[in-house]
């Protein structure tokens, strides 16, 4: 199947309930996570994944978050362990399975319950310039037809 000529990619969006806490509490668990999620979905990892601990003023929010970046854009998580609950986001200018990725998430956080949003970013985005000048071009003949 032929790549659109317009669009920038696709964004995952993963909210997980009822999670494995301990395992949303652990950044070695996070970490490994980040590390081997871009293989998993055939992206290129260009930084060691960067995770985190937060403790805010309310102590049941307290959580980890981590990032890494990919040649292709991002991929990010943000855990509650006292709420079972997280937040991950996957962004690539590049086609990905987001079936895979969302499994790969379930299985690795023990997460029950979950939404997922699928998001096409940039949809103007002139992904082949040669094309989108033709559409344009065309647009223009009939305008003034």
């Amino acid at each position: 199947m032929k790549k659109p000529a317009l669009g920038y990619g696709l964004h995952l969006t993963l909210d997980g309930y009822d999670c494995d806490s301990e395992k949303l509490a652990d950044l070695d668990v996070i970490y490994g996570f980040l590390d081997t999620c871009p293989d998993v979905i055939r992206m290129t990892k260009i930084m060691p994944p960067y995770v985190f601990k937060y403790h805010p003023k309310v102590s049941a929010d307290w959580g980890l978050s981590g990032f890494v970046l990919i040649a292709e854009s991002h991929i990010s998580i943000h855990t509650y362990p006292e709420r079972s609950y997280l937040s991950l986001d996957i962004f690539s200018c590049r086609d990905f399975d987001h079936k895979q990725a969302a499994a790969y998430a379930i299985q690795t956080f023990g997460i029950s319950r979950h939404e997922i949003n699928l998001l096409d970013r940039g949809l103007e985005f002139p992904r082949e310039v040669k094309t989108v000048a033709r559409f344009l071009r065309h647009e223009r003949e009939q305008l003034r037809g």
